[in-house]
């Protein structure tokens, strides 16, 4: 069977978050403090996860991106990898990292079949990238995006791009995508930052990313945008990667959205915008069947929003965002 929404469209892609915890502190993301993270058994283990991935495998999603928090953190993560890239329905395993302690798991990655790798890399200057993250991790970082290069990893880079930190940088990001086979993509600043200040609008937006691109590359193109594609994607002379740019916060690609997401705590999302919709591991924990559980996965998938900002809206004041990207999933 093929899981699909209210409005038709086909639901085949499942970000599934392994932990809630970072090695980081990206401000964009949670509060320099941390965030208040949950105890061990608050969280999926790995073999509900595997139970997962199978029932919704079952269900049309043959891609599965493992996310955080930093996936790395958490313990034994390589080998419910190996277990997870035994699913044959599964077509396509990426994993977003922040690249700290990824380099040693890189030819075992290789070996399983992950080959896409999502790399979170805001700047390309060893001080404001320290700014950023409020760690000291850049030539850690930048040594692992080289290995991975040598290693023949389709890379993305993922720079949110946020007003008076990074934005002197889109240019130097970009031109990462002439030296190397990379995309580089710009994404929109978020409100998921762990704080309740509420975030109405952004200077950088898609558009005005886009105007910064042209002023610096003015024969850059825009490339065919495939199905369900995030980002709009564009390529110029002599570069061997590309640019993309996401409209997270302005949410331009929501109409042929495919994804959901499951937290770390087995909390299932329709959209990233809206709220917890159906709590898996609560299920699972109390013995309920396969079959019951994507009985329940359908009918929350029929009440989807048609994009982010009624997702938003069907929120609520008295639930207005403010949770840390790192609970939700990155």
């Amino acid at each position: 069977m093929q899981l699909k929404d209210n409005f038709g469209r086909p639901i085949n892609y499942l970000r599934l978050a392994v932990t809630d915890r970072c090695n980081l502190r990206c401000f964009y993301c949670m509060p320099e403090e941390g965030i208040h993270f949950l105890p061990k058994e608050q969280l999926l283990t790995y073999e509900e996860m595997i139970r997962l991935a199978d029932i919704f495998s079952s269900m049309g999603v043959d891609k599965i991106r493992i996310t955080g928090g930093e996936p790395f953190v958490r313990k034994n993560l390589i080998d419910f990898l190996d277990t997870l890239a035994k699913n044959k329905q599964i077509n396509k395993l990426s994993i977003t990292t922040n690249g700290i302690l990824t380099r040693p798991y890189l030819s075992h990655l290789k070996s399983i079949g992950i080959e896409n790798i999502n790399l979170s890399l805001d700047s390309l200057n060893h001080d404001n990238f320290k700014k950023i993250t409020r760690r000291d991790e850049f030539t850690n970082v930048i040594g692992t995006f080289h290995q991975m290069i040598s290693d023949g990893f389709k890379v993305k880079i993922n720079a949110v791009i946020m007003d008076g930190i990074n934005d002197h940088e889109i240019i130097d990001l970009a031109k990462l995508a002439i030296e190397y086979p990379v995309s580089v993509r710009f994404i929109e600043e978020m409100p998921f930052n762990g704080s309740a200040v509420k975030q109405t609008s952004i200077r950088w937006n898609h558009i005005r990313i886009l105007e910064k691109l042209k002023s610096a590359f003015p024969d850059i193109a825009k490339l065919p945008t495939s199905a369900n594609s995030t980002s709009e994607n564009y390529i110029f002379d002599q570069a061997k990667g590309n640019v993309g740019i996401i409209a997270a916060f302005s949410r331009t690609f929501c109409g042929s959205c495919d994804r959901i997401r499951v937290t770390s705590t087995g909390e299932m999302r329709t959209c990233l915008y809206g709220h917890n919709v159906l709590d898996i591991k609560k299920m699972m924990r109390n013995e309920v069947s396969d079959e019951s559980i994507k009985a329940s996965i359908i009918e929350v998938v029929q009440k989807r929003a048609k994009d982010g900002f009624e997702a938003e809206k069907k929120r609520g004041i008295n639930n207005p965002i403010g949770e840390s990207m790192s609970v939700i999933g990155g």
